[in-house]
Protein backbone atom coordinates (compact mmCIF):
# COMPACT_ATOMS: atom_id res chain seq x y z
CA UNK A 1 0.00 0.00 0.00
CA UNK A 2 1.36 3.18 -1.19
CA UNK A 3 1.99 6.06 1.23
CA UNK A 4 -0.45 8.38 0.27
CA UNK A 5 -3.29 5.24 -0.11
CA UNK A 6 -2.36 4.39 3.68
CA UNK A 7 -2.98 8.36 4.77
CA UNK A 8 -6.62 8.01 2.79
CA UNK A 9 -7.47 5.38 4.76
CA UNK A 10 -6.44 6.31 8.10
CA UNK A 11 -8.30 9.73 7.16
CA UNK A 12 -11.51 7.61 6.67
CA UNK A 13 -11.31 5.67 9.31
CA UNK A 14 -10.45 8.36 11.53
CA UNK A 15 -13.56 10.89 10.15
CA UNK A 16 -15.86 7.72 10.47
CA UNK A 17 -14.66 7.26 13.99
CA UNK A 18 -15.41 11.00 14.90
CA UNK A 19 -18.63 11.02 13.56
CA UNK A 20 -19.31 8.07 15.31
CA UNK A 21 -17.98 9.49 18.64
CA UNK A 22 -19.83 13.23 17.89
CA UNK A 23 -23.20 10.85 17.42
CA UNK A 24 -22.91 8.92 20.92
CA UNK A 25 -21.74 11.88 22.81
CA UNK A 26 -24.85 13.79 21.42
CA UNK A 27 -27.37 11.17 22.37
CA UNK A 28 -26.20 9.74 25.59
CA UNK A 29 -25.99 11.44 29.02
CA UNK A 30 -28.19 12.07 31.90
CA UNK A 31 -30.78 11.67 29.34
CA UNK A 32 -30.34 9.23 26.97
CA UNK A 33 -31.90 9.92 23.62
CA UNK A 34 -32.70 7.39 20.43
CA UNK A 35 -30.39 8.73 17.46
CA UNK A 36 -33.76 9.61 15.94
CA UNK A 37 -34.77 11.58 18.93
CA UNK A 38 -31.35 13.33 18.26
CA UNK A 39 -32.18 13.68 14.28
CA UNK A 40 -35.45 15.65 15.59
CA UNK A 41 -33.94 17.71 18.04
CA UNK A 42 -31.18 19.05 15.49
CA UNK A 43 -34.41 20.05 13.41
CA UNK A 44 -36.47 22.08 16.23
CA UNK A 45 -37.96 18.63 18.07
CA UNK A 46 -39.15 17.89 21.93
CA UNK A 47 -35.62 17.15 22.70
CA UNK A 48 -34.14 20.40 20.65
CA UNK A 49 -33.32 21.97 23.97
CA UNK A 50 -30.94 19.17 25.09
CA UNK A 51 -29.47 18.61 21.96
CA UNK A 52 -28.89 22.23 20.11
CA UNK A 53 -28.08 24.15 23.66
CA UNK A 54 -26.50 21.80 25.58
CA UNK A 55 -25.22 18.70 23.99
CA UNK A 56 -24.19 19.36 20.66
CA UNK A 57 -22.08 22.86 21.66
CA UNK A 58 -20.28 20.70 23.61
CA UNK A 59 -19.18 18.04 21.20
CA UNK A 60 -18.30 20.84 19.13
CA UNK A 61 -16.18 22.40 20.87
CA UNK A 62 -14.29 19.33 22.05
CA UNK A 63 -13.59 18.79 18.71
CA UNK A 64 -12.07 22.08 17.61
CA UNK A 65 -10.19 22.59 20.80
CA UNK A 66 -9.17 18.68 20.59
CA UNK A 67 -7.96 19.46 17.02
CA UNK A 68 -6.07 22.44 18.27
CA UNK A 69 -3.98 20.80 20.61
CA UNK A 70 -3.37 17.61 18.32
CA UNK A 71 -2.00 19.83 15.94
CA UNK A 72 0.29 22.47 18.15
CA UNK A 73 1.78 19.21 19.85
CA UNK A 74 3.11 18.24 16.25
CA UNK A 75 4.13 21.30 16.04
CA UNK A 76 5.84 21.40 19.13
CA UNK A 77 7.70 17.93 18.25
CA UNK A 78 8.71 18.98 15.16
CA UNK A 79 10.25 22.78 16.58
CA UNK A 80 12.30 20.62 19.35
CA UNK A 81 12.67 17.34 17.44
CA UNK A 82 11.74 15.38 20.66
CA UNK A 83 8.68 13.59 20.49
CA UNK A 84 7.62 13.91 24.38
CA UNK A 85 7.11 17.99 23.67
CA UNK A 86 3.71 19.27 24.23
CA UNK A 87 2.02 22.50 24.96
CA UNK A 88 1.54 21.05 28.54
CA UNK A 89 5.20 20.08 28.91
CA UNK A 90 6.75 23.06 27.40
CA UNK A 91 4.22 25.45 29.57
CA UNK A 92 1.98 26.71 26.79
CA UNK A 93 -0.75 25.57 28.79
CA UNK A 94 0.10 26.28 32.14
CA UNK A 95 1.26 29.97 31.04
CA UNK A 96 -2.47 30.37 30.17
CA UNK A 97 -3.46 29.15 33.32
CA UNK A 98 -1.59 31.65 35.03
CA UNK A 99 -3.60 34.41 33.04
CA UNK A 100 -6.99 32.78 33.55
CA UNK A 101 -5.83 32.64 37.20
CA UNK A 102 -5.10 36.10 37.13
CA UNK A 103 -8.11 37.65 35.19
CA UNK A 104 -10.21 35.92 37.69
CA UNK A 105 -8.23 37.14 40.71
CA UNK A 106 -8.15 41.00 39.58
CA UNK A 107 -11.07 41.13 37.26
CA UNK A 108 -14.73 41.86 38.20
CA UNK A 109 -17.18 38.96 37.11
CA UNK A 110 -18.76 40.73 34.71
CA UNK A 111 -15.76 41.64 32.83
CA UNK A 112 -14.55 37.98 32.98
CA UNK A 113 -15.79 36.49 30.14
CA UNK A 114 -13.51 38.97 27.88
CA UNK A 115 -10.47 39.38 30.21
CA UNK A 116 -10.05 35.62 31.01
CA UNK A 117 -9.26 34.62 27.34
CA UNK A 118 -7.02 38.02 26.61
CA UNK A 119 -5.57 36.44 30.31
CA UNK A 120 -5.02 33.25 28.52
CA UNK A 121 -3.69 34.48 25.29
CA UNK A 122 -1.38 37.22 27.12
CA UNK A 123 0.09 33.68 29.20
CA UNK A 124 0.36 31.73 26.47
CA UNK A 125 2.32 34.65 24.18
CA UNK A 126 4.82 35.42 27.16
CA UNK A 127 5.63 31.95 27.93
CA UNK A 128 6.42 31.69 24.08
CA UNK A 129 8.55 35.11 23.66
CA UNK A 130 10.29 33.87 27.22
CA UNK A 131 10.49 30.78 25.47
CA UNK A 132 12.10 31.78 22.12
CA UNK A 133 13.94 34.87 23.64
CA UNK A 134 15.68 32.63 26.24
CA UNK A 135 17.02 29.66 24.05
CA UNK A 136 17.96 32.47 21.42
CA UNK A 137 20.50 33.79 24.50
CA UNK A 138 22.01 29.96 24.18
CA UNK A 139 22.25 29.80 20.82
CA UNK A 140 18.70 28.70 19.55
CA UNK A 141 19.37 24.83 19.74
CA UNK A 142 17.13 22.63 20.51
CA UNK A 143 18.38 21.50 23.62
CA UNK A 144 17.82 24.75 24.38
CA UNK A 145 14.48 24.94 23.58
CA UNK A 146 13.43 21.84 25.69
CA UNK A 147 14.87 22.76 28.86
CA UNK A 148 14.17 26.43 28.85
CA UNK A 149 10.77 25.20 27.73
CA UNK A 150 10.42 22.52 30.87
CA UNK A 151 12.15 25.36 33.10
CA UNK A 152 8.88 27.48 32.17
CA UNK A 153 5.95 24.90 33.00
CA UNK A 154 7.61 24.83 36.36
CA UNK A 155 7.27 28.36 36.59
CA UNK A 156 3.78 28.72 35.25
CA UNK A 157 2.73 25.91 37.45
CA UNK A 158 4.42 27.58 40.68
CA UNK A 159 2.60 30.47 39.70
CA UNK A 160 -0.45 28.94 39.39
CA UNK A 161 -0.22 27.63 43.04
CA UNK A 162 0.49 30.86 44.76
CA UNK A 163 -2.65 32.35 43.11
CA UNK A 164 -4.44 29.76 44.89
CA UNK A 165 -2.74 30.23 47.82
CA UNK A 166 -3.65 34.32 47.63
CA UNK A 167 -7.27 33.84 46.42
CA UNK A 168 -8.34 30.55 47.66
CA UNK A 169 -11.86 31.48 47.04
CA UNK A 170 -11.68 31.14 43.91
CA UNK A 171 -10.10 27.50 44.11
CA UNK A 172 -13.09 25.63 43.40
CA UNK A 173 -14.03 27.53 39.89
CA UNK A 174 -9.76 27.40 39.11
CA UNK A 175 -9.59 23.44 39.57
CA UNK A 176 -12.65 23.11 36.94
CA UNK A 177 -10.51 24.77 34.80
CA UNK A 178 -7.34 23.77 35.04
CA UNK A 179 -8.16 20.69 35.12
CA UNK A 180 -9.98 21.33 32.21
CA UNK A 181 -13.23 20.73 30.85
CA UNK A 182 -15.78 21.04 28.26
CA UNK A 183 -19.12 21.86 30.73
CA UNK A 184 -21.06 24.65 29.86
CA UNK A 185 -19.62 25.33 26.43
CA UNK A 186 -22.38 27.24 24.34
CA UNK A 187 -22.94 28.14 20.55
CA UNK A 188 -21.23 31.35 21.51
CA UNK A 189 -17.88 29.24 22.24
CA UNK A 190 -18.19 27.48 19.31
CA UNK A 191 -18.60 30.26 16.81
CA UNK A 192 -15.24 32.14 18.68
CA UNK A 193 -13.20 29.19 18.70
CA UNK A 194 -13.51 28.75 14.83
CA UNK A 195 -13.18 31.99 14.04
CA UNK A 196 -9.78 32.12 16.11
CA UNK A 197 -8.54 28.89 14.47
CA UNK A 198 -9.72 30.57 10.90
CA UNK A 199 -7.63 33.88 12.07
CA UNK A 200 -4.63 31.16 12.52
CA UNK A 201 -5.10 28.92 9.40
CA UNK A 202 -2.61 30.72 7.35
CA UNK A 203 -0.50 30.52 9.69
CA UNK A 204 -1.15 26.90 10.50
CA UNK A 205 -0.79 25.41 6.85
CA UNK A 206 3.02 27.74 7.06
CA UNK A 207 3.99 26.09 9.77
CA UNK A 208 2.48 22.22 8.42
CA UNK A 209 5.16 23.20 5.15
CA UNK A 210 8.08 23.34 8.10
CA UNK A 211 7.45 20.37 9.78
CA UNK A 212 9.71 18.45 7.64
CA UNK A 213 12.58 20.59 7.07
CA UNK A 214 12.66 21.08 10.74
CA UNK A 215 13.48 17.72 11.27
CA UNK A 216 16.42 17.84 9.42
CA UNK A 217 19.65 19.05 11.31
CA UNK A 218 20.60 22.60 11.25
CA UNK A 219 23.30 22.51 8.46
CA UNK A 220 20.64 20.51 5.98
CA UNK A 221 18.17 23.10 7.26
CA UNK A 222 20.88 26.04 6.37
CA UNK A 223 21.62 24.65 3.22
CA UNK A 224 18.01 24.35 1.99
CA UNK A 225 18.34 27.78 2.09
CA UNK A 226 16.11 28.89 5.05
CA UNK A 227 17.05 29.82 8.66
CA UNK A 228 16.45 27.15 11.36
CA UNK A 229 15.70 29.25 14.49
CA UNK A 230 13.08 31.18 12.08
CA UNK A 231 11.65 28.12 11.32
CA UNK A 232 11.57 26.83 14.56
CA UNK A 233 9.93 30.23 15.46
CA UNK A 234 7.16 29.72 13.19
CA UNK A 235 6.25 26.08 14.53
CA UNK A 236 6.25 27.72 17.59
CA UNK A 237 4.08 30.41 17.39
CA UNK A 238 1.45 28.49 15.59
CA UNK A 239 1.65 26.63 18.53
CA UNK A 240 1.06 29.07 20.99
CA UNK A 241 -2.10 30.40 18.92
CA UNK A 242 -3.44 27.09 18.77
CA UNK A 243 -2.85 26.64 22.44
CA UNK A 244 -4.53 29.61 23.23
CA UNK A 245 -7.66 29.09 21.77
CA UNK A 246 -8.12 25.86 22.95
CA UNK A 247 -6.98 26.53 26.35
CA UNK A 248 -9.16 29.59 26.59
CA UNK A 249 -12.41 27.05 25.58
CA UNK A 250 -11.42 24.23 27.44
CA UNK A 251 -9.03 24.88 30.13
CA UNK A 252 -5.67 23.23 30.29
CA UNK A 253 -6.18 19.78 28.63
CA UNK A 254 -2.95 17.68 29.38
CA UNK A 255 -1.10 15.43 27.19
CA UNK A 256 -3.48 15.71 24.63
CA UNK A 257 -0.88 17.38 22.47
CA UNK A 258 1.72 14.62 23.17
CA UNK A 259 -0.97 11.75 22.63
CA UNK A 260 -2.57 13.13 19.15
CA UNK A 261 0.93 13.42 17.59
CA UNK A 262 1.78 9.87 18.12
CA UNK A 263 -1.06 7.83 17.49
CA UNK A 264 -1.16 9.88 13.93
CA UNK A 265 2.09 9.43 13.39
CA UNK A 266 1.39 5.81 13.79
CA UNK A 267 -1.54 5.58 11.39
CA UNK A 268 -0.29 7.45 8.10
CA UNK A 269 4.01 8.45 8.82
CA UNK A 270 5.68 11.70 9.46
CA UNK A 271 5.01 13.90 6.42
CA UNK A 272 3.92 17.00 7.76
CA UNK A 273 1.08 17.51 5.29
CA UNK A 274 -0.17 13.78 5.90
CA UNK A 275 0.84 14.11 9.90
CA UNK A 276 -1.00 17.57 10.31
CA UNK A 277 -4.56 16.60 9.53
CA UNK A 278 -4.20 13.22 11.09
CA UNK A 279 -3.26 14.69 14.10
CA UNK A 280 -5.92 17.38 14.10
CA UNK A 281 -8.76 14.25 13.63
CA UNK A 282 -6.93 12.24 16.11
CA UNK A 283 -7.02 14.99 19.09
CA UNK A 284 -10.66 15.74 18.53
CA UNK A 285 -11.53 11.71 18.58
CA UNK A 286 -9.57 12.04 22.06
CA UNK A 287 -11.43 14.73 23.74
CA UNK A 288 -14.89 14.29 22.13
CA UNK A 289 -13.94 10.64 24.11
CA UNK A 290 -12.42 11.80 27.03
CA UNK A 291 -15.71 14.09 27.37
CA UNK A 292 -18.57 11.91 26.72
CA UNK A 293 -16.32 9.46 28.91
CA UNK A 294 -16.23 11.44 32.11
CA UNK A 295 -20.21 12.40 31.52
CA UNK A 296 -21.18 9.13 31.96
CA UNK A 297 -18.92 7.21 34.06
CA UNK A 298 -20.15 9.07 37.42
CA UNK A 299 -23.67 9.39 36.11
CA UNK A 300 -25.26 11.98 37.87
CA UNK A 301 -22.03 13.72 38.57
CA UNK A 302 -19.26 14.76 35.68
CA UNK A 303 -15.32 14.04 35.79
CA UNK A 304 -13.87 17.08 33.82
CA UNK A 305 -12.35 15.51 30.16
CA UNK A 306 -8.92 16.67 31.23
CA UNK A 307 -8.70 14.15 34.18
CA UNK A 308 -9.53 11.60 31.12
CA UNK A 309 -7.35 12.42 28.84
CA UNK A 310 -4.68 12.45 31.73
CA UNK A 311 -5.78 8.94 32.85
CA UNK A 312 -4.81 7.92 29.31
CA UNK A 313 -2.06 9.72 28.34
CA UNK A 314 -0.09 9.61 32.08
CA UNK A 315 0.69 5.81 31.17
CA UNK A 316 0.97 6.39 27.33
CA UNK A 317 3.68 8.63 28.66
CA UNK A 318 5.59 6.29 30.68
CA UNK A 319 5.44 3.58 28.18
CA UNK A 320 7.11 6.27 25.59
CA UNK A 321 10.19 6.88 28.09
CA UNK A 322 10.70 2.74 28.55
CA UNK A 323 10.32 2.24 25.28
CA UNK A 324 13.09 5.20 24.37
CA UNK A 325 14.82 3.85 27.13
CA UNK A 326 14.58 -0.05 25.92
CA UNK A 327 16.22 1.93 22.46
CA UNK A 328 19.06 3.50 23.76
CA UNK A 329 20.08 0.42 25.72
CA UNK A 330 19.84 -1.71 22.48
CA UNK A 331 21.68 0.75 20.16
CA UNK A 332 24.84 0.51 22.97
CA UNK A 333 24.79 -3.25 22.47
CA UNK A 334 24.58 -3.37 19.32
Amino acid sequence: MTRLRRTLLAGVILLALLALAALVSTAFGAVPLSFRQVADGLTGGPDAFIVRQYRLPRVLVSITAGAALGVAGVFLQAAMRNPLASPDVVGFSKGGGVGAMAAVIFTPPAAQVWTVPLGVLAGTTLTAGALLLITRRFGGGVTALVLVGAALAALAGALVEYLLVRRPQSADQAMVWLAGSVYGSDGADVVTLLAWLAVCLPLTVLATLSVDIAGFGDDSVVSLGRHPARVRAVLVVAAVLLTAGAVTSVGSIGFLGLLAPHIARFAVGSRGTHLVPAAALTGALVLCLADFAGRVVALPNEIPAGIVAVVVGGPYLLFLLVRENVVRENGKHA
